[in-house]
């Protein structure tokens, strides 16, 4: 297996990422690891490892590598978690892929069954989502209530699409254009957005909007071009939902939840009387 020089951005989490290490000529790991005894064996394992704090989830880790390399990033870079294969990616696939020098979406799952008029996989990389933000109510957000709300504060004019084709796990192959297309400040203000707990409900939403970061040709709104006038406009942004009282919250995440399992069970329903009706 050759390696390649395609640089290789771990984020990782009370894993041992050292398989993708023989793919690649160079990376850097990022782990938010809260087991002490693991940090301290990746800590003596690999040289190049940074021990950061766990918010964010990977997309944090992401926008941290373009923020510190802004200005020697490498040509190629793959954004991947350290359980990444097995999880959002086979094996197989990612043999074939880990050396494209090309946009890819790392994400390919065979097993995934499409849910009529929720969720469609495309093709192996791309799966295909109705735009409703119904993870919006079963994590915390303190920031934005919906996918729509974030995109529309990051972009002026975007198109609001009723679907999203996102990479899940927000796994791809990128290339230093596609970063530097926006100013380093864009990805420090993101950065905020994401990372004030552990993966909050805006991660989610930047996860679905990351095909549009790397993909779309939007221009950005001011104040996103600037650190002291976007502080100033994000508490503007910020729902009353982050006001409310903890039960209040528990209940509107628990609601969110259950709505969410009640359409999924509506449409697979749908589904099931419809394969009986063309059997019969």
């Amino acid at each position: 297996m050759k390696k390649t020089d395609t640089f290789f951005i771990i984020s990782n989490y009370n894993t041992d990422p050292g398989k993708y290490l023989s793919y690649c000529e160079d990376y850097l790991i990022y782990d938010q690891s809260p087991d002490l005894e693991l940090r301290e064996k990746l800590k003596s394992k690999y040289e190049k490892i940074s021990f950061v704090e766990n918010t964010g989830h990977n997309i944090s880790d992401y926008f941290r590598f373009f923020i510190d390399r802004y200005d020697d990033l490498p040509p190629h870079m793959m954004l991947a978690k350290g359980n990444m294969i097995g999880r959002h990616i086979s094996q197989e696939f990612f043999d074939r892929v880990y050396a494209n020098k090309f946009y890819t979406f790392l994400y390919d799952d065979r097993r995934y069954a499409d849910k009529l008029g929720v969720a469609y996989q495309l093709y192996d990389g791309a799966l295909l989502e109705i735009n409703n933000s119904w993870y919006a109510l079963t994590k915390v957000h303190k920031y934005f209530h919906n996918f729509n709300d974030l995109l529309t504060f990051v972009f002026k004019n975007p198109i609001i699409p009723k679907w999203v084709l996102f990479s899940p796990g927000a796994c791809y192959i990128i290339s230093r254009e596609q970063v530097k297309k926006y100013p380093k400040v864009f990805y420090e203000n993101l950065m905020d957005i994401v990372s004030y707990t552990y993966f909050p409900s805006e991660a989610y939403q930047v996860e679905r909007m990351m095909h549009i970061i790397f993909g779309a040709n939007y221009e950005l709104n001011e104040w996103m071009l600037d650190r002291d006038v976007f502080k100033e406009k994000i508490e503007h942004a910020t729902p009353n939902y982050s006001r409310l009282s903890g039960v209040v919250r528990r209940k509107l995440d628990n609601f969110g939840s259950l709505y969410h399992r009640t359409v999924i069970r509506i449409h697979e329903q749908r589904q099931c009387f419809r394969n009986l009706w063309r059997r019969g």
